[in-house]
């Protein structure tokens, strides 16, 4: 098979259909030119469109003809649909949006990707997710177009060969874009005192050796910033998203990775930071990046040595149902690995996870309670009751996993903001 020429993004996207159907990566891992070129078309009669967590506010999806299925909403995807595109949530665990996206069976698969080295291969950077199998797919089959746009900018990563090597042929590439483009840049959260106090409280269940899973947002950055402080360590990472903080882990000396399963690296599915992250990770042979159906395998989860999974949520009730990524129904963020990591931590007993929240969240000027007796009407779980562990607020932690009904409402009114602890210790008290 002849090597690709390379081409503009302009060139690539009149390569498309007016009718066609195309699948791309989960934020870092989109092609960023590309999705803007194709926006500078008029021309669409159906334009279908699989992702997630869309890295701009690309023009394209404000065309009439082009619809947007979302595995994971963004601040552009919520701007979007705020504007009336057409713009739709799919639900889904992480693990499971290779299968979505093989029933999506896009025509035109189009992905973000480092240079090629020396041996003609390119590194799939900061993304592996669910569109591993689907770039497999898409360079064997003749009826099908493989889109790889590289840049520069984008790091070169590793998996783990033979299986996972994370990089693909550049002879199985259809059509090859250089550009200049940045991969999206994910500015620190800082912490406050609230985000600080969850973070001194749930690092009571952190000991050496701790396989950590963390996502990104106030606190787990002061989480990570607690522990590559303190004096414990040999921690492993298996985290279905690396961040700017588990960077700092390794540069504090706490990363051993002696995790049990995949031993010697930590392993991730994507990356999202700052620059300073990027330029680490490149060439980095300390952080590999696996498939979403790998890292998100609640029974590969399970095997680590003493996993600990952090998570967050926007309320929970006092029956222990999550509600992590709708507001009053409507769709905010996704579900990503948020089930996954429950299910995995939960499967073995020396595994934890802890769900953090604030106790409490002011809107329009009114303090609102975070835990709550009943969820509104119209609400959307997250997580079920059955598979919460711990729950964490600046004012203690709640160990739900063993108890009972009554002893789970009691524990969760312990730690609601002191404001409604009362009228929620009475509603305890009356499932009780």
């Amino acid at each position: 098979m002849s090597l690709p020429h390379s081409c503009s993004a302009e060139t690539a996207a009149r390569m498309l259909q007016c009718e066609d159907r195309l699948g791309i990566p989960l934020g870092t891992g989109q092609p960023v030119a590309l999705l803007h070129a194709l926006g500078g078309r008029e021309d669409w009669t159906r334009l279908d469109v699989f992702g997630a967590l869309l890295a701009d506010l690309f023009p394209l999806f404000a065309h009439p003809n082009v619809h947007l299925r979302s595995g994971f909403f963004g601040p552009a995807e919520r701007a979007l649909r705020a504007a009336g595109h057409d713009v739709r949530f799919v639900p889904s665990d992480f693990r499971r949006f290779a299968e979505i996206a093989k029933r999506f069976a896009p025509r035109v698969v189009a992905t973000a990707a480092a240079p090629p080295d020396a041996n003609r291969r390119l590194s799939l950077s900061l993304h592996a997710g669910a569109t591993v199998s689907m770039i497999e797919e898409a360079s064997r089959d003749p009826d099908r177009l493989l889109i790889v746009e590289t840049s520069r900018s984008y790091p070169r990563t590793i998996g783990i060969s033979p299986d996972h090597p994370h990089s693909i042929a550049l002879e199985d590439v259809d059509v090859w874009i250089e550009s200049d483009a940045e991969p999206v840049v994910l500015p620190d959260t800082a912490s406050g005192e609230i985000e600080a106090a969850i973070a001194a409280e749930l690092a009571h269940f952190i000991g050496s050796g701790a396989t950590l899973q963390t996502g990104i947002g106030g606190i787990p950055n002061a989480v990570v910033e607690l522990l590559a402080n303190g004096s414990d360590g040999d921690y492993g990472v298996h985290s279905e998203m690396f961040t700017t903080g588990l960077m700092r882990l390794h540069q504090a000396g706490k990363i051993t990775n002696r995790k049990g399963v995949f031993d010697g690296v930590s392993v991730t599915t994507f990356a999202m930071g700052s620059r300073e992250l990027y330029d680490w990770l490149d060439g980095n042979e300390e952080v590999c990046f696996l498939p979403v159906d790998v890292v998100n395998d609640p029974a590969i989860i399970a095997k680590n040595r003493n996993m600990i999974s952090i998570n967050g949520a926007l309320s929970i009730d006092l029956f222990g149902q999550i509600v992590a990524d709708s507001i009053s129904g409507r769709q905010h963020s996704g579900i990503g690995g948020h089930e996954d990591f429950l299910a995995g931590a939960g499967r073995v007993l020396a595994g934890r996870s802890a769900i953090c929240l604030p106790s409490a969240i002011e809107l329009g000027g009114r303090l609102e309670s975070r835990i709550v007796a009943q969820l509104p009407k119209g609400s959307l779980v997250t997580s079920p009751r059955h598979q919460i562990d711990i729950v964490v607020t600046e004012f203690g932690s709640a160990e739900l996993a063993g108890r009972t009904v009554e002893e789970r409402a009691l524990a969760l009114a312990e730690i609601a903001h002191p404001t409604f602890r009362d009228e929620i210790r009475a509603a305890a008290r009356a499932i009780a």
